[in-house]
């Protein structure tokens, strides 16, 4: 990419080329794509768009490696060694990677400057901490025809796995992905979302400078319908971690059983946000209003059904179109701005169309709702209140700044309201009764539950959802788990 500015911000350079087997390369057949900067709707690079061709290259790299190749031979202590410094290299290069994250997002750069990126370098130092302590259990089976035995299992690595990102947190969920496959044993194949590929690019650029092995991670921008589908299909991948909508998930999940491949998918939600009658709305309003709209909406676990309890109901609704009347649109860049903008013009149209929905099935409109008159693809934080349980911007996952409040009577008719959805990834709870905390919680079909507060997922703690919003766990010990095959040894003495 060449060096130039984009709204006076310098852009950071940054390879555009796949990178395969150690290499920087073209596609095979030369494709390319073009990503855009959505807070300016201007271009912002010309990338490499693999094909099959090159997917079959990454994945014969990345198997090399999985059987028998530098990465196969290292130990599990120097496989750490390497995700240590390779958190370090991201540390490091914070300010260049949130600079990325400004123009390829279009979120606020202090977003991923203070809340991602130093998660990311959190979740790989946890990770690598794991990769010499991953242990299988002692077994002693019952004495078979009178003979003593005892067992031992091994837990080894899945082999390759084909991870396939999400550009809403670009280098956090390829952290997630990352991080526990490798300290683990695994080599992988990375697709980055097309709609931001850059900061994972910068991402391979340094795993090459931490000095892995070539091969072990192959990074391979491109279209979902190709090279998102070659690798899914492929019968050299083991597993295939997905982070994207249902609709897409399901055709994956269905993909990847055709060759018994192991699957993670995290679809998303429609996260429930519960306020109950003890809180005090002007305490819990502007935590609420973070979980509803951090990054434009735009996040999977963001909580935009706000369930109120009757009598908090008109104050909350008053709060939450204040606080979205504070909200400074605006340049990623910008000291002042608050909220970026949406990813690209089909997202600027899903979102206007839901909110256009939601007025004509009979929510009330309380605050935002307009796109602004100005470059880029920006919509105002919107706050809907009432109107019946099954519109659509009370069922659908919009991936906006739209929120709807409704209210509950008591406890019991706000878990209904809360479990009346397809999805299951994350819920809120907002109270000052720990027992009723902890009790809404418990009976909430959600994969986390926050409690008075919302953050990303810690890399110490699994992070997945239920029914429509996916299967499987990533971080935490169940990280290692869904990385692993568990074989057992038996001994007869």
């Amino acid at each position: 990419m060449t060096a130039r500015e984009i709204g006076g911000v310098a852009v950071p350079e940054v390879p555009t080329q796949l990178f395969i087997g150690g290499e920087w390369r073209d596609a095979a057949n030369d494709a390319t794509f073009d990503v855009v900067a959505p807070a300016y709707e201007q271009h912002l690079a010309t990338v490499a768009a693999a094909g099959a061709e090159d997917v079959d290259a990454a994945v014969r790299a990345a198997r090399a490696q999985s059987d028998g190749g530098a990465w196969a031979q290292l130990t599990p202590a120097d496989r750490g060694l390497l995700l240590f410094r390779l958190a370090d290299l991201i540390e490091r290069d914070i300010e260049l990677l949130a600079t990325l994250e400004g123009f390829d997002v279009g979120r606020p750069a202090y977003e991923p400057r203070l809340v991602d990126l130093p998660n990311v370098v959190d979740v790989f130092r946890h990770f690598a901490g794991w990769a010499d302590k991953i242990e299988g259990r002692w077994i002693t089976p019952l004495p078979f025809f009178g003979q003593q035995r005892q067992a031992y299992t091994i837990r080894e690595p899945v082999g390759v796995v084909g991870a396939i990102t999400a550009w809403n947190a670009p280098t956090l969920i390829a952290a997630w992905k990352l991080a526990p496959a490798l300290a683990a044993g695994n080599t992988l194949v990375l697709k980055p979302a097309e709609d931001a590929p850059l900061s994972t690019l910068h991402l391979a650029k340094l795993i090459e400078e931490a000095g892995f092995p070539a091969g072990v991670v192959n990074v391979i921008p491109g279209l979902g319908a190709t090279a998102g589908a070659a690798l899914v299909a492929h019968p050299g991948v083991d597993k295939v971690s997905f982070t994207g909508s249902p609709e897409v998930g399901r055709e994956v999940g269905i993909q990847a059983a055709r060759d018994f491949k192991r699957v993670t998918l995290e679809l998303g939600g429609k996260s429930p946000q519960i306020i109950l009658a003890d809180a005090d709305p002007a305490a819990v309003v502007p935590g609420v209003a973070i979980g509803l709209w951090a990054n434009q909406g735009e996040v999977c676990a963001a909580g935009t059904r706000i369930l109120v309890a009757r009598e908090r109901y008109d104050d909350v609704v008053a709060g939450l179109a204040d606080a979205a009347r504070a909200v400074s649109l605006g340049d990623p860049f910008d000291a002042g701005t608050t909220m970026g903008a949406l990813i690209n013009a089909r997202q600027l149209d899903r979102v206007t169309g839901y909110i256009a929905q939601g007025r004509e099935q009979g929510a009330e409109l309380v605050a935002g709702g307009e796109r602004p008159e100005r470059p880029g693809y920006f919509v105002q934080p919107t706050i809907f209140a009432g109107g019946d349980a099954d519109i659509g911007i009370a069922r659908d996952e919009i991936f906006g700044p739209v929120g709807l409040v409704r209210s509950f009577d008591d406890v019991d008719d706000a878990i209904a309201q809360a479990n009346d959805t397809r999805y299951g990834l994350a819920a809120y709870v907002w109270t000052r009764d720990i027992s009723k905390a902890h009790q809404v919680a418990a009976r909430v079909r959600a994969g986390s539950v926050w409690i008075n507060g919302g953050a990303p997922p810690d890399p110490r703690t699994p992070w997945g959802g239920m029914r429509s919003s996916g299967v499987g766990r990533e971080l935490g010990w169940a990280g290692i788990e869904a990385n692993t095959e568990e074989k057992t040894v038996t001994l007869t003495l």
